[in-house]
């Protein structure tokens, strides 16, 4: 059925799961690049399995084979994905998936799509990620680019200090609830690591968390 209503956010855990990719052209191999990245082991089966897509083997986690998809084939996978320019095929992979239970993706195909794949920006373990519900995925991808320059590396840096901070309350006994840790973020700790002086940052933190807790 076409995607209709609110979409409900959700972050798949995918490593070491099997994950299907159908079609072996350009975005296809942009679908498996980012499976992999999540530590997924992905096959793909394609009627040709392009140059982009053998660039990112040789992966342990990657297998692929040149037949075409063989209907029902989608049952023995956790996730699957759909990027060939033959609607049929996309959408006999969507009607297999839905029949076992599997959620499959069509690429630029709305209405074969048991879940939408939004845009993202990823900093370390930092993910934001940018959707429309499938109705302008340009308008998702212009996004990205927008922030991606604003989420830089400095992000990935602050979410460890914040996080070694709520470790060692919690490994000392104490809770990181009830902390006010909104008016950590808003004291200027950003500034301090995006300059390389994380140990003040660090100091900035605990002052800020010491005098909430006070």
């Amino acid at each position: 059925m076409p995607v209709a209503g609110p979409l409900y956010p959700v972050n798949l855990v995918l490593a070491g799961r099997r994950c299907l990719v159908v079609g072996g052209g350009r975005v296809a191999a942009q679908k498996a690049a980012g499976l992999l990245e999540c530590d997924a082991r992905v096959h793909v089966v394609a009627l040709e399995v392009g140059p982009t897509l053998r660039r990112l083997g040789p992966v342990e986690r990657l297998s692929w084979e040149e037949r075409p998809y063989r209907p029902g084939e989608v049952a023995g996978y956790r996730l699957a994905i759909t990027a060939t320019d033959d609607p049929g095929v996309n959408r006999r992979v969507y009607l297999d998936g839905e029949e076992h239970g599997v959620w499959v993706n069509s690429a630029d195909d709305p209405a074969n799509c048991a879940f939408m794949l939004p845009s993202r920006v990823r900093q370390g373990p930092l993910l934001v990620t940018f959707a429309t519900g499938g109705r302008s995925p340009a308008l998702a991808t212009w996004l990205r680019r927008r922030f991606t320059d604003e989420l830089g590396p400095e992000y990935a840096t602050l979410i460890e200090v914040l996080a070694a901070e709520r470790d060692a309350r919690r490994a000392g006994g104490g809770s990181s609830e009830g902390l006010d840790w909104q008016k950590a973020l808003d004291s200027g700790m950003l500034d301090l690591v995006r300059q390389g002086r994380i140990a003040e940052a660090k100091e900035l933190l605990q002052t800020c968390l010491s005098s909430s807790s006070a």
